[in-house]
């Protein structure tokens, strides 16, 4: 029974999702299509372990590219360990990635992770609608540093409250909203927001900015940006073939 509770009680709570960033560089190595077709591997490992969705993007508009994003979303952090321990018995995947870490030279530069907790208001990953016959879709990564934990806290609770919404009614296609709780920069924030394409992106920020709901909530006392954010950081990504979130 108590096995049981504990297990419905993960269930409810917000996925933990990890973000890596893959540093390449432009050489004869060609690190961009190994990692390309290694990811392609391990996206599928991921799938069999129970993780998802799992979402590969590659720079598109972006400082210090080039560079690889990969996605991973899991029920729990115990629901990660879980995950990790079935990655090292599968042979399909310990195969494939004994080839990779083999080739000569660099795969890649360097990898960082961050590790976040999806919002109470967006407790999951959203991938975008996809029929399978649409053009990938055009997708960007927001973070946002806070002065110290406690507005930190305010902005999140001001997502929750009503900016999630906003989005939403803009045309945005939120796909995750997360606090980090392992990673750099923090106290931060960092969600991603989906377009049909440049243009989409552009008329979806111009209806969120006119929204007449987010022009009250920012000017709520103690929510303006100066003084719930202290740096912005956002880039544009373009999905990998494989990637389920597209």
């Amino acid at each position: 029974m108590a096995a049981g509770n504990a297990a419905a009680a993960d269930a409810a709570k917000s996925v933990i999702l990890e973000l890596r960033r893959i540093q390449l560089r432009n050489s004869p190595d060609n690190q961009r299509q190994r990692n390309n077709d290694f990811l392609k591997q391990q996206v599928a490992a991921f799938d069999r372990a129970g993780a998802g969705p799992t979402g590969v993007f590659s720079s598109n508009i972006a400082s210090d590219g080039p560079f690889l994003l990969v996605l991973s979303s899991y029920p729990s952090l115990s629901g990660m360990e879980q995950v990790q321990a079935k990655l090292a018995v599968d042979a399909e995947y310990q195969k494939a990635l004994d080839a990779y870490n083999a080739l000569p030279g660099l795969n890649y530069e360097r990898m960082e992770s961050s590790l976040l907790r999806a919002f109470d208001g967006y407790p999951k990953i959203v991938p975008p609608p996809n029929d399978g016959k649409r053009p990938a879709r055009l997708f960007e990564f927001r973070q946002y540093e806070s002065h110290n934990t406690a507005t930190l806290k305010r902005k999140v609770k001001m997502f929750n409250d009503g900016e999630i919404a906003v989005f939403v009614r803009a045309g945005g296609q939120p796909v995750f909203f997360g606090e980090t709780i392992v990673g750099p920069r923090q106290p931060n924030l960092t969600y991603m927001l989906s377009y049909d394409d440049l243009p989409g992106h552009d008329k979806v920020w111009k209806a969120f900015g006119a929204d007449p709901e987010w022009q009250k909530l920012r000017a709520t006392p103690g929510l303006s940006d100066v003084e719930t954010v202290s740096n912005i950081t956002n880039y544009l990504v373009s999905p990998l073939a494989f990637s389920q979130i597209r």
